[in-house]
């Protein structure tokens, strides 16, 4: 008994696993199912679809190949926003559309960024239609992984809701054109489904043509050049139509008078789809009857097998011969009684209203270039005697050298349009292709700045050295500490959208929608040379393996060892002076980071302190008053002034320049501070312009101090030295205090470890670059 329950619990429990995996299956099913529906849809209800949401109906490939990249890329981001200084320079994040769920992911920069997006935006304007795009770089620029997740991303957003696109399906409907008796019994004897010939006289019932012919009472062809349903409505009468269908009056004003949307107006249906529904016109005379027969369906897109999206390498061999189904012909030829019907289309309808690619233009693919140039001027193609309207989305993967195939024919050079995509010149794109590669956690070898300077080693390889531009902008003399001798580390953050801190409020000023656009035009002709992508992850790949086992985070100094004497046929490629001029730039940066983080004043007494003088530059020495906006009492006097206007000018300013200073404030203070600001605008004097300029000028000119105290004193080396250790608490405790602030502020504000902290304060006093800059 024991073991037959034994028996009985495990039966239950194996009918009971049965049934999850069922439950789990069905599931997935229903997924697939919702994912990916494929019914045909009744051109009534398309119909209804299209007057509720016409946005989302009418779209050609350019318009949906538009929507899939705003599906994937937010709004951009721009520094100028809402201003006339904007050039539309935009921070794009194309994560989504490049990166995630990809496996070879293709990091954009912000330049290639701004190319890609402004083409996109041309295509939902209808501007570049008619055109063949031909994206040109170096050998390892990315240019094939670009195109291949681009076209991925395309093939997974057709299959979601929000990317429908819909062709013609024919659905003819064998009860109403007639004679159905005779076509079941010619269709029969051609499947040789029927070999009893003593039958073939013998009544043949619809229900024995559903089991003979059909699978249902329709005969199902599928435009094979992806017609949209609308076109089936003839040319003279679809705006009448149109107007009565859609009720958004602001769609119909785009729809009708908008180059976007022409197509819906002028576009013709194929050959096949105008022959059956003249057929079908003529055999049933009615047209409400024919339009019954017209359905809408989903377009594919499948790259795998070259429906919507196709890419052909150079070696794939040229396929030019008609296609044709002898079947479908032979339905069609005995249900319409039509021999003038011919089924018969090229490879190109496969990817009609949809996207063919080239792959490098060599080998087959320079034949298949130069047979698209008619396609692309005229928009048709010739498949035996019929014409086939051909409106697909041409791209081309080009390399420098394959422009020789096609730069001289002049009628073509109206038909590109050329976007460039080369090695990457943003220094911050160039770090997170590493991060991809190498993997996130390799930021924490490296000391802030660091792993950054090294791409921009990189990138100062591919960069052009003379910049008219640059050379209007600024004076390279004045900031000889902190530039190199072609500028290149200045339009390295213009590249990344910053402006340096370093520079002049001049400088910035100057810094116009003009200069900016002219800087960005210049990238155009830069990173077509240089140190290539894959060079790039194998140089990096060499130099992790050589510092990067160090107890010790990784720093300048071993980026500079590694690239002047790690590896000479490297160094060469660099631009000269550029490698001192970075380190340069590095040090004044990590300078002013612990000036930063061991300066603690007091910013309310500050505040204090700028008040009152404000309030007593307006009288006269050797009188005591009290302020008005502290309640403070001041004995004013000379020393009182110079004290705090050493502060502002330094201690080494004369009387002379310390009195027009203060006689300028005074004006400023007078006519503007207290007349507009604090009389008319009714602001406290905390919030007006003048004190919030004194108080930044204050506080920078004590932080440029901040680190003088220190300079001299050597126990506070040992103690950011022995910070963490026993030994640390020997020290007094002011020092203690001064430098434990220290570390946890370049912790805090900072990102550096506890280590690189210790590292770069000890980096910063032993270089003694407080009496560099």
């Amino acid at each position: 008994m024991p073991k037959s329950k034994k028996s009985s619990g495990e039966n239950y429990k194996e009918i009971e696993d049965k049934a999850k995996k069922l439950e789990t299956l069905i599931k997935l099913s229903n997924d697939i199912r919702d994912k990916e529906r494929r019914f045909p849809i009744p051109f009534n209800d398309f119909l209804f679809l299209a007057s509720r949401e016409p946005e989302k109906i009418f779209r050609n490939i350019y318009q949906l190949f538009h929507d899939m990249v705003r599906y994937y890329v937010p709004e951009g981001k721009d520094e100028y926003e809402k201003t006339a200084e904007s050039i539309g320079f935009m921070d794009y994040d194309c994560t989504n559309l490049f990166i995630r769920d990809c496996p070879n992911p293709f990091l954009a920069d912000r330049l290639f960024a701004n190319r890609f997006m402004n083409l996109i935006e041309g295509f939902r304007k209808g501007a570049q239609t008619n055109r063949i795009y031909f994206f040109e770089g170096p050998p390892g620029s990315g240019k094939s992984t670009f195109l291949n997740n681009l076209l991925s991303k395309l093939e997974t957003y057709t299959k979601m809701p929000q990317g429908a696109m819909y062709k013609t399906l024919w659905r003819l409907d064998i009860e109403k054109i007639g004679d159905f008796q005779q076509v079941a019994k010619k269709i029969s004897i051609f499947n040789n489904n029927n070999n009893d010939n003593n039958n073939n006289n013998q009544e043949i019932s619809y229900g024995q043509i559903n089991d003979i012919a059909y699978p249902k009472r329709f005969l199902d062809i599928s435009c094979p050049n992806n017609d949209h349903p609308i076109l089936q409505i003839p040319i003279s009468f679809r705006k009448k139509f149109l107007d009565e269908l859609i009720p958004d009056k602001k769609f119909k004003d785009r729809l009708f008078n908008t180059k976007e949307f022409e197509w819906v107006l002028k576009d013709k249906p194929c050959s096949i789809c105008n022959s059956i529904r003249n057929t079908l016109l003529d055999t049933i005379g009615n047209p409400l009857e024919v339009f019954m027969m017209v359905n809408a369906k989903r377009t594919e897109f499948n790259r795998q097998f070259g429906k919507g999206v196709s890419i052909f390498n150079a070696g794939d061999e040229i396929y030019n011969r008609p296609i044709t189904n002898d079947v479908i012909q032979k339905w069609i030829h005995e249900l319409l009684k039509n021999d003038e019907i011919n089924y018969v289309y090229s490879y190109l309808a496969n990817t009609n209203n949809g996207v063919m690619s080239l792959m490098d233009i060599k080998e087959h693919n320079i034949e298949r270039l130069k047979d698209l140039h008619g396609i692309i001027s005229d928009g048709v193609h010739k498949v035996n005697l019929v014409e086939e309207n051909i409106k697909s989305l041409f791209f081309v993967i080009v390399n420098p050298e394959d422009k020789v195939h096609y730069e001289n024919v002049k009628s073509f050079q109206d038909r590109i349009i050329t976007v460039n995509i080369p090695y990457i010149l943003d220094y911050n794109t160039e770090v997170a292709i590493y991060l991809n590669k190498f993997g996130d956690k390799i930021s924490s070898m490296f000391l802030p700045r660091v792993l950054p300077n090294f791409a921009k080693i990189i990138v100062s390889t591919r960069l052009e050295k003379e910049s008219a531009t640059i050379k209007k902008w600024i004076d390279p003399e004045k900031y000889k500490k902190h530039l190199d001798k072609y500028q290149l580390l200045l339009k390295m953050d213009v590249y990344t959208g910053k402006i340096p801190n370093y520079l002049s409020e001049e400088d910035v000023k100057k810094f116009d929608r003009g200069i900016r656009k002219s800087i960005l035009g210049e990238s155009e002709s830069e990173g077509k040379r240089g140190i290539s992508g894959r060079q790039s992850l194998n140089v990096f790949g060499t130099f992790l393996s050589r510092y990067g086992k160090s107890d010790k985070h990784i720093t300048m100094d071993m980026v500079k060892e590694f690239f002047i004497e790690g590896n000479p046929k490297l160094s060469k490629e660099i631009p000269e002076g550029f490698l001192e001029s970075l380190e340069n730039l590095y040090d004044y940066n990590v300078l002013e980071e612990v000036k930063e983080a061991i300066y603690y004043y007091n910013e309310n007494q500050i505040s204090r302190d700028i008040q009152n003088y404000l309030y007593c530059i307006n009288f006269e020495q050797e009188e005591k008053v009290i302020c008005d906006y502290t309640g403070d009492t001041i004995e004013i006097d000379e020393d009182y002034f110079k004290n705090i206007e050493a502060i502002f000018l330094g201690s080494t300013s004369t009387i002379k320049e310390r009195k027009s200073f203060r006689n300028d404030l005074q004006h400023e203070y007078i006519a503007k501070t207290l007349a507009q600001d604090i009389r008319v605008r009714k602001k406290s004097i905390t919030e007006t312009e003048q004190f919030n300029s004194l108080f930044q000028r204050y506080i920078r000119n004590l932080k440029e101090n901040a680190l003088a105290p220190y300079l001299e004193n050597d126990n506070f080396r040992m103690a950011i030295r022995d910070f963490g250790k026993n030994d640390f608490h020997t020290y007094d405790d002011r020092l203690k205090k001064d430098v434990t602030f220290l570390i946890n502020n370049l912790k805090k504000k900072f990102k550096y470890s506890q280590q690189g902290a210790q590292q770069i304060s000890l980096y910063v006093l032993d270089k003694d670059l407080a009496k560099k800059y």
